[in-house]
């Protein structure tokens, strides 16, 4: 096992963060499996031993460090990288974790780490990632910041990868799927003429936590609890093979006025899981 010298995540403190000083009354066994559902320790491991690698290939390690691959379908949807223009690569998000990384590895491949995310605060503390994500201004509430995310990425001279949801596939009625998605890609894309490129990513998390994350959605609303066990739900997919399959590009013009943003956005949401088909 590789010796850890420098821990990046670190339960305690991230507590101490959250809490200040009333993390003293968090009892010892609910920090001990706080860090077991964040694999702190492998985490940690895998984070020291790739702490030389960024961008693409930092997302390459992570795929070897997980055993995961992909059977892509659509390859040669993806426009050329040497078009001279920009993308939108939108897709659903049911796992929340291992899709991100699984997609960013494809287009960061295809683009020579020509994409940037959008992502949550939390993933922007990964030294590997970081170079992958809109930097934006760290002070106040993420909320604050993501239009200033959002202007940053699509004025920029990177393709973007965004999941619209905003948060991971719910399971709902038998059937697992986002939630409707946001239509800030379609807005943006017109704005700024990207095409929008669908793919649909095949994978899904266990019922417990599906489960939960109703449970969370119904009762506690203001705290994604479900957050915390998406690490954990990713080291039970270690091992697996997920399809992907990637859609022809839709010519930024389709988003006239004759639907609304949120309808528009709607529309690829649906053309994306026509693509399971």
């Amino acid at each position: 096992m590789t010796t850890i010298t420098e821990k990046t995540v670190d339960i305690e403190e991230i507590l101490k963060g959250k809490l200040g000083k009333n993390a003293r009354w968090v009892p010892g066994v609910a920090v001990n499996w706080l860090k077991r559902i964040a694999h702190e320790d492998q985490v940690n491991e895998f984070l020291w031993r790739s702490r030389d690698l960024k961008g693409t290939p930092w997302l390459e390690a992570c795929m070897d460090f997980l055993s995961t691959t992909l059977e892509v379908e659509g390859m040669e949807n993806l426009p050329p990288k040497d078009d001279g223009r920009l993308y939108t690569f939108v897709s659903n998000h049911p796992m929340g974790g291992i899709d991100g990384v699984a997609l960013g590895s494809v287009i960061g491949k295809h683009y020579d780490g020509r994409f940037r995310y959008l992502v949550n605060d939390l993933l922007m503390n990964l030294p590997g990632l970081a170079p992958l994500c809109i930097p934006i201004n760290k002070t106040g509430k993420q909320s604050r910041n993501f239009p200033a995310m959002v202007e940053a990425g699509f004025n920029s001279d990177f393709h973007m990868l965004m999941f619209p949801a905003g948060l991971c596939s719910r399971k709902r009625n038998g059937e697992i799927r986002d939630l409707p998605w946001k239509k800030t890609f379609i807005t943006k894309s017109v704005e700024t003429h990207r095409d929008v490129v669908p793919i649909h990513f095949g994978g899904r998390n266990s019922d417990f936590f599906y489960r939960l994350s109703n449970i969370s959605d119904r009762l506690v609303k203001k705290v994604n609890i479900a957050m915390l066990f998406l690490v954990d739900e990713m080291f039970k997919n270690t091992g697996n093979t997920f399809p992907v399959k990637i859609g022809k590009p839709i010519p930024w013009q389709t988003f006239d006025h004759s639907k609304t943003p949120a309808e528009w956005a709607a529309y690829v949401q649906d053309e994306v899981y026509k693509l399971k088909l």
